[in-house]
């Protein structure tokens, strides 16, 4: 049943001593599908996405990331997956080729495809008189686009995205949504952090996260509907603040 899922968490579980970060979320996620997971600072987003993304190993319970166990299987996990921070962890003091090179080698490409896959990103992001510049030289929209790029520059199975457009404008924020649907139509799965509560309508579904538990999962329509609301932020309002609804 778990193998038609590219992830699939049961009772997922992340102690601190005695403190339950993660508290047995469970949940599944199709290949292609953009999961939207959500939740305020402190509800444990980021703490089960180190999980799934074998950084971290759980406390209980278990999961599958593209196949392989969040347990034994850590590094083949790494291998299959691609990975953007808030910061997105370009270097700074590199140029756009040099950066892209290098994540290649990271990604485990040949120098031919590393060549092959500089050229094919200069291009598809028009930075063709930018390659030659320093990362810290770039617009912010820049260093987003350049970095979910390089995130899915060796063809991952699943892409993992924390916070990606804090900061932004929102007309970079929707072009770069422009780019997740495309890798999404390429069979990429996203599964993407947001504090903009308009951009979990993107997703076609959401997990919201409160105190560690996944207190509300489903597409977008029916959460509104279930808590009878019109917006996204307002569900968040109300799981998070039950006692105000």
């Amino acid at each position: 049943m778990e193998d038609r899922y590219i992830i699939s968490a049961k009772d997922l579980t992340k102690k601190f001593g005695s403190f339950t970060a993660v508290d047995k979320i469970s949940f599944e996620v199709e290949p292609g599908e953009i999961f939207g997971f959500l939740g305020a600072n402190g509800a444990g987003k980021t703490t089960a996405m180190r999980m799934l993304c074998g950084l971290s190993i759980p406390t209980s319970g278990k999961a599958t990331v593209a196949g392989f166990d969040v347990y034994k299987q850590t590094e083949s996990i790494k291998k299959n997956i691609g990975y953007m921070s808030q910061k997105f962890s370009l270097y700074e003091d590199l140029t756009v080729k040099e950066n892209i090179g290098f994540y290649g080698g990271v990604y485990g490409l040949s120098k031919q495809q590393r060549k092959e896959k500089t050229e094919f990103l200069i291009d598809l992001l028009k930075i063709q008189d930018a390659r030659n510049k320093l990362i810290k030289e770039l617009p912010l929209g820049w260093k987003q686009k350049l970095a979910f790029s390089i995130a899915i520059i060796h063809e991952p199975k699943i892409v993992f995205l924390d916070e990606p457009t804090g900061g932004v404008d929102p007309i970079t924020r929707r072009q770069f949504w422009d780019m997740i649907y495309e890798a999404a139509d390429r069979q990429v799965t996203v599964f993407v952090t947001t504090h903009y509560m308009d951009e979990a309508e993107y997703c076609g579904r959401i997990s919201m996260m409160v105190d560690g538990r996944i207190a509300a999962l489903d597409t977008p329509a029916k959460l509104k509907e279930q808590f009878g609301v019109g917006t996204m932020h307002e569900v968040f309002v109300k799981l998070a603040r039950p006692q105000s609804a």
